[in-house]
């Protein structure tokens, strides 16, 4: 069986490196991608309670004139 001469060796340790910033990287995209989602789902709840604030301000002031 043949030897690894070392550039065989460094070959393989930077592409295990390579890998795993690659995986990490995926990883923040896809937790971006949640963070994403989650901040316009709570941007529409908002909305809402803007609207629903809007409405109940309008009920008040016509019961109290």
């Amino acid at each position: 069986m043949a030897k690894k001469n070392n550039l065989t060796r460094v070959a393989a340790s930077i592409g295990g490196a390579f890998g795993k910033a690659d995986r990490k990287a995926h990883k923040v995209v896809a937790a971006g991608a949640l963070a994403k989602k989650e901040l316009q789902a709570i941007s529409k709840q908002v909305d809402a309670l803007k609207r629903q604030l809007e409405k109940t301000t309008k009920h008040l002031k016509r019961a109290l004139t």
